[in-house]
């Protein structure tokens, strides 16, 4: 993927060209030779269901560009990426806050649209400390894949309008609950000048207690370039009660600095 491309300038991804050639040919096939159309409705069934797996597999490319990695000059100077969703958490956020500052790292955090409308100070303080706010839609629907276009277009344009309002600067990506979607996101992104940015490392730590599992997934195969994945909404809890991302970052933090590995934000990989 060209991390140059503007996002502003939009094509049909491959498979979504090659899934219009296939209801065109489809249908001229069953007008045609009527009696080709059960295997033109097979053929178009079949599309529908490569694409729902492409929505449904969170680092897939095959619906637009998505950044599941930082780009290769990034990558060449020993960079990473540290984002955190599902906030502002007003418990938890200004912990994880104070952890980033104490260590001189900034992260990037994709935050709820309806939360940074709840604590907008909080939200003001993320970019206060240096650290960027990034749009990870307004309701945190869980049905967001499968939103028609209007519906899609709505939660995507209110969380970047409110947040724009709020921290005084517009976000620069997008990442779905958990990261699924539909051929209907990426026009609305492009028109919003936003990119895709899933992740290479997640821990898995809305679901999963064990801190040391969470820290284990994240930096077991480590690598300059990765995208690291928690959150601070949403958390789960360790075995002493405390948010999993306040045991799990602080370590992940330190194995980052004893690998000579330095953290930024997605928004400092962007091209100059």
């Amino acid at each position: 993927m060209d991390m140059s491309q503007q996002a502003s300038r939009w094509s049909p991804a491959p498979l979504l060209s090659a899934s219009a050639a296939v209801h065109v040919g489809a249908g001229v096939a069953a007008l045609v030779r009527p009696g080709s159309w059960p295997w033109a409705l097979c053929a178009v069934a079949l599309n529908h269901l490569v694409l729902t797996a492409a929505g449904l597999t969170p680092r897939s490319q095959w619906l637009g560009p998505n950044w599941t990695r930082l780009p290769a000059l990034c990558a060449d100077r020993g960079e990473v990426a540290i984002t955190i969703d599902d906030g502002p958490d007003p418990e938890v956020t200004p912990r994880v806050l104070a952890v980033l500052e104490s260590y001189g790292v900034r992260a990037s955090f994709f935050c709820v649209g309806e939360r940074v409308l709840s604590y907008p100070q909080l939200a003001r303080d993320i970019v206060r400390r240096g650290h960027t706010v990034e749009n990870h839609t307004q309701h945190h629907r869980h049905d967001f894949s499968l939103l028609g276009p209007k519906r899609m277009a709505s939660e995507v344009r209110e969380a970047q309008e409110h947040i724009t309002r709020i921290v005084g600067t517009a976000p620069r990506f997008f990442r779905a609950p958990a990261g699924l979607r539909n051929p209907f996101l990426e026009p609305v992104l492009c028109r919003l000048e936003l990119r895709l940015a899933s992740w290479t490392r997640r821990g898995f730590d809305t679901v999963n207690g064990d801190a040391q599992r969470v820290y284990r997934c994240l930096v077991g195969s480590l690598r300059p370039g990765d995208i690291l994945l928690m959150h601070d909404g949403h958390a789960a809890r360790s075995r002493t009660g405390a948010p999993v991302i306040m045991e799990v970052l602080p370590r992940v933090i330190e194995t980052l600095r004893a690998r000579r590995l330095q953290p930024i934000t997605l928004q400092a990989a962007l091209p100059a």
